[in-house]
């Protein structure tokens, strides 16, 4: 007999081991769904992140929940939890049966439900089935239903939560650590320092005192990063490939001549003998001898 659920209702299992069967009507424009379980312990939360058996890690370490994957069927699209409730660690007391649409809402995915099949029956009906509705819409992930210790036995519980961020937002809701560098806002760029350069800013202008007649006017300062200026009155500098021109000497002093000296072999020249007729011209008397 298959039990028709509504949203907090639950039902009692007889089966040893069940298939949680999450199945949805394919179409344009709705997104791919993923079935997903967390084993929780008394705390109402995971030992590790090993209790989480999703895409990424479809089946559970301890061999007792697993991802069967995904079918095509008549009704449908399914994805596939099977949990062996027999053989369970005494110390998980509920497995979480979740769905999530990664970044789009439930409200674009039609039909979606949950049904719960005896998995030792291979074509047997439905032990259960609910008809999952989103309460707002927005939902990225939905804890469809959980699996629950009673006594000595267990229990089927339909739920119908929702996230509205995503798979990881559910999964971190009840322990498991979730890797979120790739959403992690990139770092602030740091402020941008000067380097060292080597080419300095030149200077801003400044106006230049006009000279005046008495003072000259001052030579203007280096240009820094450029060579200096050349003077104003620059030395002349010699042609390539010519001699340079010798500089201007002053005038020597003019010194006499000397006495020709007389060739050799040759009778020196006579000087002329004094007039025996030569007198004094008349003298005054201060000039007389006394």
């Amino acid at each position: 007999m298959t039990h028709a659920m509504l949203k907090g209702s639950n039902v009692p299992l007889e089966a040893s081991a069940v298939r949680a069967v999450l199945r949805w009507a394919p179409g344009q424009g709705v997104p791919d769904v993923d079935a997903s379980a967390l084993l929780l312990g008394g705390d109402g939360r995971v030992r590790s992140d090993e209790d989480f058996v999703f895409y990424n890690q479809p089946r559970h370490p301890g061999g007792k929940v697993w991802r069967l994957g995904k079918k095509r069927v008549a009704e449908g699209l399914t994805d596939t939890i099977q949990t062996d409730l027999a053989g369970m660690d005494p110390a998980v007391s509920r497995v979480l049966l979740a769905a999530s649409a990664e970044g789009v809402a439930f409200e674009n995915v039609p039909a979606l439900c949950i049904l719960i099949y005896d998995a030792m029956a291979a074509d047997g009906e439905p032990l259960a089935y609910f008809d999952i509705t989103p309460q707002t819409g927005e939902e990225t992930a939905l804890i469809c239903g959980e699996l629950y210790r009673r006594g000595e036995g267990w229990k089927f519980r339909a739920l119908g939560e929702g996230y509205s961020n995503g798979l990881e937002g559910l999964a971190s809701d009840f322990g498991i650590s979730v890797d979120d560098t790739e959403s992690a806002p990139p770092p602030e760029p740091l402020p941008s320092v000067p380097g060292p350069s080597t080419s300095f800013p030149l200077p801003p202008a400044q106006p230049m005192p006009q000279p005046s007649a008495a003072q000259p006017a001052p030579q203007s300062p280096p240009s820094y990063g450029y060579p200096p200026e050349p003077p104003r009155h620059p030395a002349p500098q010699p042609s390539y490939g010519y001699p340079p021109a010798a500089p201007t000497q002053p005038a020597p002093i003019a010194r006499p001549a000397p006495l020709a000296q007389p060739s050799y072999g040759y009778p020196q020249p006579v000087a002329p003998m004094p007039d025996p007729n030569f007198a004094l011209p008349p003298q005054g008397p201060q000039f007389l001898p006394r």
